[in-house]
């Protein structure tokens, strides 16, 4: 219990005091502001926006040319569908110097898995469009550079498994430089090279 003295005084804190409640209270405030905004509902970020679902194009088709003959690079080229025979011959490096295209329809529209021939004479078995003839003149020899699987066919002990074989022999190496490179042709022996060999040129 208070003293006697006490009872029913008024206690006075004085400036200082009333300055320490006030700064005490305005503690208290701010701690509780603090508390209050820390603990209000954070904002859900928005999902990353999903990128529209590129259409694919398709691609273009590519046409796949043979090109032999009295050309810089014999070969195989890829051609967009389209092109015509022009662009086959420049694919393949162009025609060599005193190469004769009069016998090519430059203009004409290519078709895929077609041969083009540059510069073959038509004495040799090539018409003017380029494309070798389905059959070989009685008694002329094949030319084993413009002849088709067709004609490797028809030739004596040739199948049209090793006709094809002779067309890809000949697109991998640029064409026959003699007719001994039968020989290394798979399935041509000896035996069938000597039947062969009295049947074509190059």
């Amino acid at each position: 219990m208070l003293p006697a003295a006490l009872r029913g005084a008024r206690i006075d804190p004085g400036r200082r005091g009333v300055l320490a409640l006030a700064a005490v209270a305005l503690a208290a405030a701010t701690v509780a502001g603090v508390g209050a905004w820390r603990a209000r509902p954070a904002p859900e970020p928005l999902g990353a926006p999903v990128p529209e679902q590129v259409q694919a194009t398709p691609t273009a088709t590519l046409l796949v040319v043979a090109v032999a003959g009295k050309v810089r690079r014999p070969g195989v080229v890829r051609l967009p569908a389209g092109s015509r025979v022009a662009d086959a011959v420049a694919a393949a490096g162009g025609a060599v110097p005193g190469a004769d295209l009069s016998l090519l329809n430059l203009a004409r529209k290519l078709v895929d898995g077609e041969q083009v021939v540059v510069g073959v004479p038509a004495s040799a078995g090539v018409g003017p469009a380029g494309a070798a003839p389905s059959a070989s003149a009685p008694g002329a020899l094949l030319d084993l550079n413009t002849a088709t699987v067709e004609q490797f066919d028809a030739l004596p002990g040739v199948g049209p498994v090793l006709a094809q074989r002779l067309v890809e022999y000949r697109t991998a190496h640029g064409g026959f430089r003699s007719v001994d490179q039968l020989r290394e042709v798979d399935g041509i022996g000896e035996s069938r090279f000597q039947k062969l060999k009295e049947l074509v040129t190059a």
